[in-house]
């Protein structure tokens, strides 16, 4: 069983100026658990096309159910491959993320297209996919709900994260994101989903022991 996901959003910059964003949107100050970026293989293909795969290191902290799981270093570090195809033809970019490190715990593939607004060709659109999976034996549902919220909370950090990296870009400094301006909704729905993964983590492991 995989839990996916779905959303779309938008930054107000033109697609060039959140291409070059995209780039350089390591370090800032909603980014501090990306730990290491490396360029694995950049290439240009015959129809001009920017294909890039980079390896990122980040923190990423591990339940305490589910430490017990994982060798100590790696509860705590995660390795993810980031592929990504510039077509500037079309304007449009595609980046495809899966993480390497304790995939057999928890698997999260990520799917983006970044395009012109129709509405506004001045902002970007982004389209954003998520495959969240899980192989532990009476677990799974738990980690899957666990992985989807901390996936949710992510989507924040990284659209203030470009929207940090396009201000200043443009010579800017805002006090308040448009990430920030989020709907409480939306941040009740991401507890919830929290908070239901923290009890069926509970009911899980109750019934491995019975």
């Amino acid at each position: 069983m995989v839990k996916y996901f779905s959303c779309a959003g938008f930054l107000k910059g033109t697609w060039d100026q959140v291409c070059v964003a995209f780039w350089q949107r390591y370090p800032n100050p909603y980014s501090n658990h990306v730990l290491t970026e490396d360029i694995i293989f950049r290439e240009v293909t015959p129809d001009n096309c920017l294909v890039s795969r980079r390896l990122l290191t980040k923190t990423s902290r591990a339940p305490r159910w589910a430490e017990k799981f994982l060798p100590s270093h790696m509860a705590r570090k995660a390795y993810i491959i980031e592929d990504s195809v510039v077509n500037p033809k079309d304007k449009t970019m595609v980046t495809f993320t899966w993480n390497i490190s304790h995939a057999r715990v928890m698997s999260v593939e990520e799917r983006c297209v970044y395009r012109v607004n129709p509405n506004n060709s001045n902002w970007t659109e982004i389209n954003r996919e998520a495959w969240i999976s899980s192989s532990l034996y009476g677990l799974s549902r738990a980690v899957q709900e666990f992985g989807l919220a901390r996936f949710k909370n992510s989507i924040s950090k990284t659209m203030k994260g470009f929207e940090y990296v396009l201000a200043r870009m443009q010579g800017e400094m805002p006090t308040r994101t448009l990430a920030e301006t989020a709907t409480e909704k939306a941040r009740e729905t991401a507890l919830a989903a929290k908070e239901k993964a923290k009890d069926l983590a509970s009911q899980a492991q109750k019934k491995q022991y019975v």
